[in-house]
């Protein structure tokens, strides 16, 4: 394959994958030293084996970050505090994106960020949607209020006030407490229900001083 060849297949998609470029005219061995020599000629980013993005120069579509979290981890979301931040819950800037899989725990370090992949149960893998990020992109994320319970659920300690408390969680208007309720008491443990209640408690007394 050559380079112009590439450009004129992948150059709209934000990252792809080898198995997008495999044509039955070429091996997949010598498709796989072809993209190593892009890769050390700086035209091409790995990001993972077999999933890579266009270098700047060549890229007319920049990945958003929870884009390329989806794309590593199939079976994943983003979550915790990364969706916190997205929705404008947390004040704080979140240096990577974290997921939440059933597959093995995991840690990226790329040219275009680091991404953190959380284990948890099966019964727990649900409420994410896929939302729009613009550029006709495209991600699941967790709903706020799972995002929330994720975090908790993988944070040791964290089912009480102090912890709660310092995450600073702001725009209570866009958490439905509820759901909260709802989602702890559906996963039946007793440290997502304290938890839920003690959120319920901040978005009280949030709402008592803007009174």
């Amino acid at each position: 394959m050559k380079w112009e060849e590439l450009l004129h297949k992948v150059g709209n998609e934000p990252v792809f994958r080898t198995g997008f470029l495999a044509a039955s005219d070429e091996s997949l061995a010598e498709l796989r030293r072809q993209l190593s020599r892009w890769i050390k000629s700086g035209r091409l980013i790995q990001l993972k084996k077999g999933l890579y993005t266009l270098a700047t120069p060549y890229r007319k579509v920049t990945a958003h970050p929870f884009v390329l979290a989806n794309a590593m981890k199939k079976a994943s979301y983003v979550s915790t505090q990364s969706t916190l931040a997205y929705y404008g819950m947390i004040p704080e800037y979140v240096p990577a994106v974290t997921s939440v899989t059933t597959q093995r725990p995991e840690q990226v370090e790329t040219p275009l960020g680091r991404f953190v992949f959380r284990h948890i149960k099966n019964d727990w893998f649900h409420s994410y949607k896929q939302i729009e990020l613009g550029s006709d992109q495209k991600a699941f994320v967790a709903t706020p209020e799972k995002a929330l319970l994720d975090l908790v659920y993988l944070t040791a300690g964290s089912d009480n006030y102090d912890f709660l408390a310092e995450l600073r969680l702001q725009n209570f208007e866009r958490l439905n407490t509820d759901k909260v309720l709802a989602l702890a008491e559906k996963s039946q443990s007793p440290k997502l229900r304290r938890a839920a209640e003690i959120i319920v408690k901040l978005a009280e007394e949030e709402k008592s001083e803007e009174l």
